[in-house]
């Protein structure tokens, strides 16, 4: 990890702000600050973001100096934002569009052209800072929801530059995400990334989803081929700085606030709720547990003090500052009912707190209650069992938090179940005190091993493997010095084969396959190349030979129709390759209307002597569990009979075994010597072309990704480029085709 890191987030570890014509430097807020601190001070890096005061507030001269001391002195680079900025990039969309949305909230979300085009903007802006420090060689590190668009505008810019994005906040399920006006734009965004983290696998799965449905694009255990490159998703549960929160009771500034905690409070037992100022906490919910606890628990009034920490955030925002309207009520009311001259229930700070402080609550409490309704992860009940060392206490835990996958010893609760909470907090409250230490043990050896460190190292080490493959990927590539080669080759010959498969090499797939006609462009240059004597063109296709023969007529060529079954060479009729059966279909056909009734969009291609299961239209996710049902059915429905089952792109097949296109090209393959072969095809079945191809032919897999041929090429249109350059290539000799 020697080469330099380009941490690209919203806000910078450090803040600017500006009093009476003083400019000041202090750490930055909130948890990936704080989270990605220790990590971006180890390694050689630059962290992009804005610095926390608009353009406007700092006079040119100022922003000069405050941009080389940041660059200096932090390694930071900041990001210029307006105040119409802040209002509605982040104020706005960010802040009324993604978070809402995507924590389950979509009573709360506005949906507002005027916000998404500011957000559209500020990320270009970024881009734009990034390309001024970026280096080839340097790994960006896109960091949370503010920045959903960055992926892709980077890419667009610097194509083999490695870029990772890691989303802080849950990523919605499908029926949520698909709300979002903007929803193709923000995942092609995102996919600009070569890998793509999130804090569990739930959120990993629900993205994954939404690209298959919404996109398109297929995976295999979690990996995409996009192009001409490889885009990993995973998870990774962001850890905490272990050492520095285990280690904080013992240093004397914490002691100092422990000691002033306890004379302050006299209770018996603390319990402890600590929360950015945010709906999706479920502070409200929490309260009403704690008035729920003390009403059904007479005995424990006087003896639990609940502090309530709610830090200030996004005081902009009218939902939020509604919401402290209702928290300093309830508040009111709780410790109104329940309060005595020496006893208030609710301690209530609305304010952030130091490290010390907060580390000090973190050593006193007996219970930490962490119920969101909804969080990406939730770092505090990790800093909360980090903190007590050998001590005593337990954590309350929602089961809405990310972090309940690596916290299971805690009391999983329901955040809106308040009597399940306040039976919690009792039972809490009655665990013996060698069993919270164990809990506790096993959490802590836990959160030590997969702390931030070891959380951000595996990233970037996960993006440096999806981006060797990609590279390795690009090798394969038909370069322009592989493609002089074989043109060379291709004039100098005077005996040469070419071998094309269809649908997806020739021309594009197309939803209704009749609309897949040749045009005009594609049948001239497929005329001149059978026009010339040293060529023998055979076009290898899944079709049925009547489609074929219609299709080309009057261009003399050879053909194979439905994957091997049918033959026919230039001036000669159709024939079989081998004496074939069809009265299997009659067994098989019913189970293929059965599939086609329950899978809607789905339908079934009949050929002479085969069956096929088109999907392609059929939802993708649904799809893929229908063809692993009927695969299944299939398979046994077939031991007797001499049948193979066959799959493609999005089709299933059902043919007579051993028929292939591989075996097919065999027939064209085996009349040489030839001086030139191309074979050129996109599919799963074209693999068997490849496979029967002597060393020195010229293989090409149209897309990306594991194949048998020698090359790969980006598409239709790159296919008929070579074609149309073969075709008018001048010959180097005069032989006749033999």
């Amino acid at each position: 990890m020697s080469k330099r890191i380009l941490l690209v987030s919203n806000r910078l570890p450090v803040t600017i702000d500006k009093k009476k014509q003083k400019v000041r430097y202090k750490p930055s807020p909130g948890g990936l600050a704080t989270g990605l601190g220790s990590f971006y001070r180890n390694y050689e890096s630059l962290w992009i973001g804005w610095s926390g005061v608009t353009e406007e507030t700092l006079t040119a001269g100022e922003w000069k100096v405050a941009a080389k001391r940041l660059l200096e002195e932090y390694r930071c680079a900041p990001v210029f934002l307006t105040r119409a900025d802040i209002k509605n990039y982040y104020y706005g969309f960010c802040n009324k569009t993604v978070w809402p949305l995507f924590h389950y909230f979509p009573n709360y979300t506005v949906y507002d052209k005027f916000m998404w085009q500011s957000y559209e903007k500020v990320n270009e802006r970024f881009r734009d800072m990034v390309m001024k420090h970026a280096n080839p060689d340097d790994t960006i590190w896109i960091q949370d929801y503010q920045l959903l668009l960055l992926p892709r505008l980077l890419r667009e810019r610097m194509p083999a530059v490695k870029i990772g994005f890691f989303l802080h906040i849950p990523f919605p399920s499908f029926e949520i995400f698909r709300l979002l006006p903007w929803r193709n734009e923000i995942l092609e965004g995102m996919m600009g990334a070569d890998l793509i983290g999130f804090h569990t696998y739930d959120y990993v799965r629900h993205f994954l989803s939404s690209v298959s449905r919404i996109l398109g694009y297929e995976h295999t255990l979690g990996q995409f081929l996009v192009g001409n490159r490889f885009v990993k998703v995973d998870a990774f549960p962001m850890g905490i700085d272990y050492e520095r929160f285990s280690g904080a009771p013992k240093e004397e500034e914490v002691r100092l606030e422990i000691e002033r905690i306890k004379k302050k409070i006299r209770s018996e037992k603390i319990i402890l709720s600590v929360d950015r100022l945010d709906y999706t906490k479920g502070i409200l919910n929490r309260l009403e547990a704690f008035d729920f606890f003390l009403k059904t628990n007479p005995a424990y009034r006087g003896k639990v003090t609940l502090i309530l920490v709610a830090v200030p955030s996004r005081t902009g925002v009218e939902t939020y500052r509604m919401l402290k309207r209702e928290i300093d009520e309830m508040v009111g009311r709780i410790n109104g009912a329940y309060s005595t001259i020496e006893w208030m229930p609710v301690w209530y700070l609305y304010q952030s707190l130091p490290f010390h402080k907060l580390a000090a609550f973190y050593f006193l409490s007996d219970v930490a209650l962490v119920t969101p309704l909804r969080d990406g992860m939730n770092l505090i009940a990790k800093e909360y069992v980090a903190t007590k060392g050998d001590g005593n206490g337990i954590l309350i835990l929602s089961g809405m938090a990310g972090s309940v996958h690596e916290l299971g010893e805690a009391l999983i609760v329901n955040p809106h179940n308040r009597e399940q909470v306040a039976e919690a907090i009792k039972t809490a409250l009655e665990i013996p005190q060698e069993e919270q230490r164990e809990k506790n043990r096993v959490m802590q050896q836990r959160l030590k091993r997969y702390d931030v460190n070891r959380w951000a190292h595996d990233f970037v080490e996960r993006l440096e493997t999806v981006a060797t493959y990609s590279r390795e990927l690009n090798e394969q590539i038909l370069s322009a010095e592989v493609k002089k080669k074989l043109i060379n080759g291709y004039k100098k010959s005077f005996r040469r084969l070419v071998l094309l498969d269809y649908d997806g090499t020739l021309v594009r797939f197309v939803k209704r396959p009749e609309h897949a006609k040749p045009d005009q462009d594609l049948g001239s240059v497929l005329r001149r190349l059978a026009a010339d004597k040293k060529n023998e063109v055979v076009i290898i296709s899944g079709r049925d030979k009547e489609t074929l023969e219609n299709w080309f007529s009057g261009i003399d060529i050879s053909f194979v129709a439905e994957h091997g079954v049918w033959l026919k060479e230039r001036g000669v009729g159709w024939s079989e390759i081998e004496p074939l059966r069809n009265e299997w279909k009659d067994d098989i056909r019913p189970i293929l209307d059965l599939y086609v009734d329950r899978t809607p969009g789905s339908f079934i291609e009949e050929k002479e002597f085969s069956l096929v299961w088109h999907y392609r239209k059929a939802d993708p996710e649904f799809a893929l569990i229908r063809v692993s049902e009927l695969r299944e059915i299939l398979v046994k429905l077939t031991e007797n009979f001499n049948i193979g089952i066959m799959e493609g792109n999005k089709v299933l097949e059902i043919k007579n075994a051993g028929i292939n296109k591989g075996r097919a090209a065999q027939t064209w393959i085996s009349k040489g010597p030839w001086d030139f072969i191309l074979a050129i095809g996109d599919d799963v079945t074209d693999e068997d072309i490849f496979q029967e191809l002597p060393g020195n032919a010229y293989s090409i897999k149209v897309g990306f990704g594991p194949t048998r041929a020698r090359y790969n090429i980006g598409g239709v249109g790159e296919v008929r480029l070579l074609l149309q350059e073969l075709s008018t290539a001048p010959s180097s000799g005069s032989r006749n085709r033999r």
